[in-house]
């Protein structure tokens, strides 16, 4: 595994963020899709410049070189709620294959977006439909890329 040492970015707010991590394979699927919604169906768009700005700032990895505790596509993460306590486990997936009921989320939906990257222990701000969520990453369950499929 590889060794990187970033610095956290600042937000507008003066807010400091961690930084986040998304494989080269993600980035251009999440690109592609993002070309395509842009074209669709505007009900469909979700939090489409929000994402497109986490991807701006991300670091971009090779898929054999992310660390094995950040949350990539089809990855399952544990994350708490910071104001309720809550915690919930969702797996991050596209759009097409998104399925509440299986706690699978899309990259396009508001908390799909804002997990996407992170890891263990970072701490991240969002904004949903019932205003912002403020969230932790508590566990990676499941990371395709240590898991060795690198095709998911």
């Amino acid at each position: 595994m590889m060794t990187m040492q970033v610095r956290p970015s600042r937000q507008d707010n003066n807010e400091i963020k961690n930084p986040i991590y998304v494989t080269s394979q993600d980035k251009q699927r999440i690109e592609d899709l993002l070309m395509e919604v842009e074209v669709s169906d505007p009900r469909k768009h979700g939090d489409l410049k929000a994402l497109t700005e986490e991807l701006h700032r991300a670091v971009i990895v090779d898929p054999k070189d992310v660390f094995s505790d950040v949350i990539t596509m089809n990855s399952r993460a544990e994350m708490r709620d910071l104001e309720s306590g809550e915690t919930v486990a969702f797996t991050l997936v596209f759009p097409s294959e998104a399925n509440i009921d299986e706690e699978k989320i899309s990259v396009l939906a508001p908390i799909g977006a804002g997990m996407l990257g992170y890891r263990v222990g970072d701490e991240f701000t969002w904004n949903v439909p019932g205003g912002l969520r403020r969230m932790k990453v508590m566990k990676v369950d499941y990371q395709p890329e240590a898991a060795g499929d690198f095709d998911r």
